[in-house]
């Protein structure tokens, strides 16, 4: 017997999407998983956009006001997937009604605001997730088993990259992303936030960091009416950008290792490009969003002149099984999502975390602020102090 979980999702832009087509989809993936999330009730403030969805996806009930969500007593579960300057007050009230929160990154705009909603999902004895998809990669997974087990010795240090070109084009709507009262710390919390918490999985938790941060763009046109994604304006009036196009930030872990974190949504030339290399005394390990399901390994005796082997991720590495049946079919941004939900609906059946938690925001939030701090001080910022 399965039993039902009613669920909602509260904005629907494309974030919204993707959760509730990992919602239809989870079951075919983990069929064993127990619960079955039935689609509740779709929110969303833009006129119609929410009464589509419904029809399209078989929602059974439109809203305009995500508070008619919270008092919903079929709803148990509740995708956030609104702007980032919503995320700290429906998390919270959704907390405080008993449902369970799957949020997506970063989870307000400050530290404080990722605090206030752990504090209130722990509070509340519910569970929490949220939406830091990349390390659901079987790949990942396998390079941060690869570490652990010390195949490439101890790590010295490690590089992650995060550069896009969604900003890039000048006549780029200034939307609320733009906004520091809206959107927070722009790059930072855009894909920053995924870069901390990649940094953090593979290696532990970082102590101290100094950054830099720039603006490139640094006017765009007013949006004339409502938005989804990253749209084109021209011909309206300009604005200032007033936060981050660019973060490079140098990062000491508890551990001893060090590390170089880069963040960029102008990149022009650039879609996409994810990933990490970690070096330790024995290897390396490399991975590439943009080639999600293998991974550059190199490890052995040699030191010098030691080659790089790709290996194709399979059915013995994360959740790739539950995908895909042989090493090289390839898996899909869609399908970390549904692992993602797979792991919150887990949680819920079972009382007990699995997959990213609120605790891990905390970490990211706590690491963004301390980049704000540094790159307005040029100093060294303690990240454990930070807030």
């Amino acid at each position: 017997m399965v039993d039902t979980l009613g669920v909602a999702v509260v904005g629907f832009g494309w974030m919204g999407r993707v959760h509730t087509q990992a919602y239809a989809r989870v079951l075919h993936h983990y069929p064993k998983l127990g619960l079955r999330p039935e689609l509740v009730t779709v929110a969303d403030e833009v006129p119609g956009r929410a009464e589509e969805a419904a029809g399209q996806f078989g929602f059974a009930t439109a809203v305009r006001d995500w508070r008619e969500v919270a008092d919903d007593p079929r709803v148990r579960a509740v995708s956030i997937t609104a702007p980032n300057f919503l995320h700290r007050e429906i998390g919270v009230a959704m907390a405080e009604a008993g449902k369970h929160v799957w949020i997506e990154k970063p989870v307000g705009l400050t530290l404080a605001d990722a605090r206030a909603v752990a504090d209130a999902v722990t509070t509340a004895g519910v569970q929490g997730a949220v939406g830091f998809n990349y390390r659901n990669a079987p790949a990942v997974e396998s390079a941060r088993q690869l570490i652990g087990s010390g195949a490439i010795g101890t790590v010295t240090h490690v590089r992650v990259r995060l550069f896009s070109d969604y900003a890039a084009h000048p006549e780029g709507a200034l939307t609320w992303r733009y906004e520091r009262e809206r959107g927070g710390s722009g790059v930072l919390g855009d894909l920053a936030s995924h870069g901390v918490d990649l940094a953090r999985y593979l290696l532990g938790d970082i102590a101290s960091l100094t950054a830099d941060t720039a603006v490139f763009v640094p006017e765009r046109a007013r949006p004339t009416g409502a938005t989804a994604g990253h749209l084109r304006a021209s011909g309206g009036e300009l604005g200032p950008v007033e936060n981050e196009d660019y973060v490079n930030c140098l990062l000491r872990f508890d551990s001893g290792a060090r590390g170089v974190l880069e963040a960029c949504r102008v990149s022009v030339g650039e879609q996409n490009n994810y990933g990490f290399e970690v070096h330790g005394t024995k290897g390396a390990v490399f991975w590439d969003f943009r080639r999600m399901n293998e991974l550059g390994v190199s490890r052995g005796d040699r030191y010098q002149d030691q080659p790089v082997s790709t290996v194709y991720v399979g059915p013995g590495e994360g959740e790739y099984g539950a995908f895909q049946p042989g090493s090289a079919n390839a898996m899909g941004y869609d399908d970390l999502k549904v692992i993602e939900a797979c792991r919150f609906l887990r949680s819920i059946a079972e009382g007990t975390a699995h997959g990213a938690t609120l605790t891990d925001a905390v970490h990211s939030a706590a690491a963004l602020e301390a980049m704000v701090r540094s790159a307005e001080s040029g100093a060294w910022v303690d990240v454990h102090r930070a807030g």
